[in-house]
């Protein structure tokens, strides 16, 4: 019995001392869930990710590291580069010479890809976490049908301000041209933004297809650039806010609130013109070469520990359920990301490409200053001395002609007599 107890012993010691894989407890994933990302077929392919900067959880500050996760649930290498607008994402795609599996448009720049046949339709056989996207975020106006995109993240503009350098708190958009703050505004440097807050100060909409409503606008632009000389940024905003130097900015809501984690001076409101509202979704681009591995991302990105670690990395509104109804989520109740209050406010759609091609012209016209109220008075100034000189000219061309013509006459007089 002693030598039968004594094997029983060394056994669970030896036992022991070897891990147990199909025991082992996953620090964030089920069994289950491991077993189905394996099962994939995925190991020693690439998935290139195309996504906009600090918009994913990237394991900083303790949090998942989501891209090193699904390589490690794969077996799959993943390729992450960022863009810093939709434009730009788009110049590169339509540039031709690259390949991506994953993109990240926002609503206006989907409509333009599906519209262009740019983008792939998804196989939501392999996209089972669709089940956890509300319904209200499915099939949105710029994918009717739910065949091209799955949603990423939804949220809306805000107006951000510095209550140490702001004097009355701001309710209006109008605020951003106010003299007083001259070098202390921060602007959108993307055209579809900074143009639907003009937009919303005149009244227009966001998606007007009228070119002189988009004149309009640019001429707005423009005289905010010298009345205030705002410094155009997209993701620098966050030191440039934090530091404490500037006044205003605009800015997503989501990004507001990391903001104000590091400087407790920033505050923010809804302006009264309204904002705008924005769809961030996941779709696969037509130069994609591993959609089983596009797809596959995408499912990742909304297994409920994923979503639920972006959203408290990004701040930004989850479209997933398991995410909205989680008690434990820094965003759980919170008024930025799930105001009480009715917003008004305007999404973006596509525009035509006359439109298109005006809104681009322009917007190189105002940040360059060629729009700007100075440059036309300066420019007024040239041709009104240009058309003194050319005047004065013309005078004195004139009476050279007489006095020549009268030189003439006399000398032919001259010698007619003679």
């Amino acid at each position: 019995m002693k030598k039968i107890l004594c094997l029983v012993f060394t056994f669970i010691i030896c036992f022991s001392a070897f891990p147990v894989p199909a025991f082992a407890e996953d620090e964030y994933f089920s069994q289950e869930q491991i077993k189905y990302y394996k099962n994939l077929g995925l190991q020693g392919t690439t998935v290139n990710v195309y996504n906009w900067g600090e918009y994913i959880s990237d394991g900083s500050d303790g949090s998942m590291d989501v891209v090193s996760e699904f390589e490690r649930l794969t077996g799959a290498k993943v390729n992450y580069t960022n863009f810093e607008s939709n434009e730009n994402m788009y110049s590169k795609l339509s540039g031709g010479g690259v390949s991506y599996d994953v993109i990240v448009p926002s609503d206006y720049m989907i409509d333009r890809l599906i519209d262009e046949d740019m983008l792939l339709p998804i196989d939501f056989d392999n996209v089972p976490n669709i089940k956890y996207i509300k319904k209200e975020f499915q099939n949105l106006y710029y994918d009717p049908d739910q065949l091209y995109s799955v949603c990423y993240n939804v949220g809306t503009t805000v107006l951000i301000y510095n209550k140490k350098l702001v004097k009355e708190t701001p309710d209006s958009w109008s605020v951003l041209w106010d003299e007083q703050y001259k070098n202390k505004v921060l602007m959108f440097n993307n055209s579809r933004d900074a143009f639907a807050i003009a937009q919303a100060v005149l009244g227009q909409d966001f998606n007007s297809t009228n070119e002189q409503d988009w004149v309009e606008s640019a001429q707005l632009l423009a005289q905010q650039k010298d009345k205030t000389n705002p410094v155009y940024v997209m993701d620098e905003i966050f030191n440039l806010m934090e530091s404490g130097e500037y006044a205003l900015a605009e800015y997503y809501a989501g990004d507001y609130l990391l903001m104000v984690e590091n400087n407790e001076d920033l505050d923010y409101c809804y302006p009264k013109e309204g904002v705008n509202f924005f769809y961030d979704a996941l779709c696969i681009p037509k130069c994609s070469k591993n959609k089983r591995g596009a797809e596959a991302f995408i499912n990742f990105m909304h297994e409920p520990q994923v979503a639920y670690e972006n959203s408290e990395y990004i701040y930004y509104r989850s479209p997933n359920i398991t995410v909205e109804n989680n008690e434990e989520s820094s965003l759980y109740g919170s008024d930025v990301i799930y105001p009480q209050q009715k917003i008004k406010s305007q999404s973006f759609k596509n525009l035509p490409q006359n439109i298109i091609e005006l809104q681009n012209n322009l917007w190189t016209k105002v940040k360059s200053g060629k729009l700007s109220e100075d440059n036309e008075i300066e420019t007024k100034k040239i041709y009104t001395e240009c058309a003194v000189i050319a005047a004065v000219a013309g005078v004195i061309i004139v009476v050279k002609l007489i006095s020549n013509s009268k030189k003439r006459k006399e000398q032919d007089l001259s010698d007619l007599y003679d």
